[in-house]
């Protein structure tokens, strides 16, 4: 009796390509800005990867356009910072800190100011939730960071964006939501008496 080859199993089907979000084309996009401003890549790179990233459908093809870049900075794993004002008030700054990439600030009946002024950081993204409540959000950002408060409701106390739209390289993009509240919420750069402060002890 002639012996009858083993049975081949069968493959186990492959998954599914994960589809890419809009969130992360945007990040593939600042780190190819990044990159350019770095020298890594030259302009002409630069806008065939911008293509490629953003017609982009499936996160493997997503991965392939930076494939050759440094990685995005482990801060975008640290946990989210939460700042309450409570009934005293709170500052996060002026000093150096270590900055998250999504930032919760609740004014509470004492205020919330978020000074980033000395701080350093690569991300290409700082989310602010910010929440007036009765006495205020405070967002100071060095000059070269900007902001975008398309996502905020000003609420009662409205909003006052004081920040140029001249970003430098290399810097985050502070985007701004929550709601205003009672107290409102402002972002603005290093006003005079900050400056001259930061001028004689830049460390």
């Amino acid at each position: 009796m002639t012996a009858q080859p083993p049975a081949h199993s069968p493959r186990p089907a492959q998954p599914a390509p994960l589809r890419a979000s809009d969130d992360e084309r945007e990040a593939v996009v600042e780190q190819l800005r990044d990159a350019a401003a770095e020298g890594r890549i030259d302009l002409a790179e630069l806008d065939a990867r911008l293509e490629r990233a953003l017609t982009s459908r499936t996160r493997a093809e997503l991965d392939a356009v930076t494939a050759d870049l440094p990685s995005p900075s482990p801060a975008d794993s640290l946990p989210p910072l939460v700042v309450k004002g409570g009934m005293t008030g709170a500052t996060r700054g002026p000093g150096r800190w270590e900055v998250p990439g999504r930032v919760i600030a609740h004014g509470g009946v004492g205020g919330v100011t978020l000074d980033f002024s000395r701080v350093e950081s690569r991300l290409a993204e700082v989310v602010v939730e910010a929440y007036g409540d009765t006495s205020g959000v405070t967002i100071v950002i060095p000059d070269g960071w900007t902001a975008d408060v398309s996502g905020m409701d000003p609420g009662t106390g409205g909003l006052k964006d004081e920040t140029t739209s001249a970003r430098l390289p290399r810097t985050p993009l502070i985007r701004l939501t929550g709601s205003g509240g009672m107290g409102g919420v402002v972002i603005r750069h290093p006003n005079r008496r900050e400056r001259r402060k930061l001028e004689s002890n830049p460390s």
